[in-house]
């Protein structure tokens, strides 16, 4: 009994460090503009942004995709927010704490009502949460609340959450969009049209209504989507009239847009491309450190890459330095495993699997293929994953292997990758909590095959077992511990290549000011302004 009040001590304080995190400044580095409310500016503007792809949803138990990501985190709030340090601050709750090792009690922000008017209180975070969780809706991200076991409405505006065990990342995971809050008269009419055969979300995605400092006001799918100022906003109005985030598939238009200043905003910007844009007149380039993993990954389940041997030799057949240099211009570091440094949990010992064409060679023949094979890789219309996927195909031509690329719209490619028709792909994981949980968790673990995250679709009940450890140990000590035997474990197993932890870069125009990136590569649009 003393062990466990000392234990519960313990977390008590470790929480307490974390809610008094939320005092801390602002950094500059993802910023393009000053103190602007000092400065008496900072009012009004029609902003645009070209970006690379659409949104798939705007419902945000629907996908599990940055696009998406990017428009939802403008609409919806949820309880929790991450800074540009990822550190935990106050959003729709007040403040959090733990009342026992497997209860987070949360006290809500009081005041708050959605755009249709309403009210925000404990019942709707409750109505929120049992959709997420619920195996109808088959949210995408549900993991990240699966370990919820019990929810409990203390009061209007108290609520707690008892999970199945000891899992000190629960308030991070909030900070998922995963975990936006929807009008509760919005989720009951989704489930009116649900129980009309009408697909999850379908009503969401007609007139997605949150608390956020935008409000929805239309979508043409495939071109654009407009938010408007929320002017009822509970904590001070965005300082914009409106966004727009316009689709822009080809790099040259997206650079194209903002010199003539069609678009403000291009999203991403190509490593290739920042020379020119930062020598434009009237913009520049933003470039925020990331959390991220972007990495080519096997379909374990298609042959030859259900052989171990087989993904190691393709694996150390592929010098990633000539990515990272020769396509993302250095502007990124290259991975070792799945984990950036940035991340606890992070081990610098783990030295990956060394390029090595003549060892490639010898596995290849240990695996019954010595005479190489013939196999597709799928990426989405990035031009850097393009140049990435025809960078392996040339590289694997030395092993024996005769690679075929194959390029798909981003709504299509998730879908086929989802399913698991893929043999090989490219894609990226932002780490949306900055913890070795979500870096690993949804990857890797056999619960999460397909759109959860798992895309290479590995079933391996050794790491599921480590995983699982790892999730219910609270020394953290010990919980690094775990975590480093993964990260040795999936280097061997090898169910993808670990290829860099990019920086991104965004081409911004000179009049955008107080624009912020997170290191989940999202953006922040509720301080940003034109300066005329």
């Amino acid at each position: 009994m003393r062990m466990k009040k000392l234990f519960l001590l313990s977390l008590l304080l470790l929480v307490g460090v974390m809610i008094a995190a939320c005092a801390s400044e602002p950094e500059e580095s993802s910023a393009t503009g000053g103190d602007s409310e000092e400065e008496g500016l900072g009012s009004g503007g029609d902003l645009v942004i070209a970006n690379l792809s659409d949104a798939v949803s705007l419902d945000p138990a629907g996908v599990n995709d940055v696009p998406s990501y990017d428009v939802q985190t403008n609409i919806f709030e949820r309880l929790v927010r991450q800074d540009e340090d990822m550190e935990l601050q106050p959003l729709l709750a007040e403040r959090w704490e733990a009342i026992d090792d497997v209860t987070w009690e949360f006290k809500l922000q009081e005041g708050v009502t959605f755009h249709d008017g309403s009210e925000f209180n404990a019942d709707v975070v409750k109505t929120n949460v049992e959709r997420v969780l619920d195996p109808d809706v088959a949210a995408p991200a549900a993991s990240y609340l699966a370990m919820i076991d019990e929810i409990e409405v203390v009061d209007d505006y108290t609520i707690r959450f008892i999970t199945e065990f000891p899992f000190s990342a629960l308030p991070s995971h909030f900070a998922h969009n995963v975990g936006g809050m929807i009008s509760k008269e919005q989720i009951e009419d989704d489930y009116a049209a649900m129980e009309e055969g009408n697909e999850p979300g379908t009503v969401i995605n007609e007139n997605p209504t949150g608390t956020g400092y935008f409000k929805f006001e239309s979508w043409t799918p495939g071109d654009s989507i407009k938010l408007v100022k929320n002017e009822e906003y509970w904590d001070g109005e965005a300082k914009l009239d409106s966004v727009t985030f316009k689709v822009v598939s080809e790099d040259l238009t997206r650079i194209a847009e903002i010199e003539t200043g069609d678009s403000h905003i291009t999203n991403p910007l190509s490593p290739s491309d920042i020379e020119q844009v930062s020598g434009a007149d009237g913009v520049h380039v933003t470039e925020q450190d990331s959390v991220a993993l972007d990495y080519i990954g096997f379909n374990v389940t298609q042959e030859p890459f259900d052989e171990e041997k087989v993904r190691q030799a393709v694996t150390m057949a592929i010098d990633k330095e000539q990515i990272v240099d020769g396509i993302y211009n250095g502007v990124g570091e290259l991975a070792i495993g799945p984990l950036a440094p940035a991340v606890p949990g992070y081990d610098d010992s783990i030295s990956g699997l060394e390029y090595n064409v003549d060892k490639a060679k010898e596995l290849l023949a240990e695996a019954g293929y010595e005479d190489g094979f013939s196999t597709t890789i799928w990426t989405n219309d990035s031009r850097e994953r393009i140049d990435v996927a025809t960078n392996v195909q040339a590289q694997l031509k030395e092993i024996g292997i005769d690679l075929e690329v194959e390029i798909l719209e981003w709504g299509a490619y998730l879908d086929k990758v989802d399913n698991g028709e893929q043999e090989m792909y490219i894609l990226g994981w932002s780490n949306s909590t900055a913890t070795a949980d979500t870096g690993i968790y949804p990857l890797f673990h056999s619960e999460n095959l397909g759109n959860a995250g798992n895309m290479s679709f590995l079933e391996d009940d050794d790491i599921d077992a480590l995983i699982e450890e790892a999730r219910k140990e609270m020394d953290e000590e010990k919980r690094n511990d775990i975590y480093s035997e993964i990260q040795e474990d999936l280097v061997d197993i090898a169910p993808m290549i670990y290829v860099l932890h990019q920086k991104y870069s965004l081409g911004v125009r000179d009049e955008v000011k107080d624009l912020i990136q997170l290191p989940t590569k999202v953006l922040y649009l509720k301080d940003t302004y034109l300066e005329e």
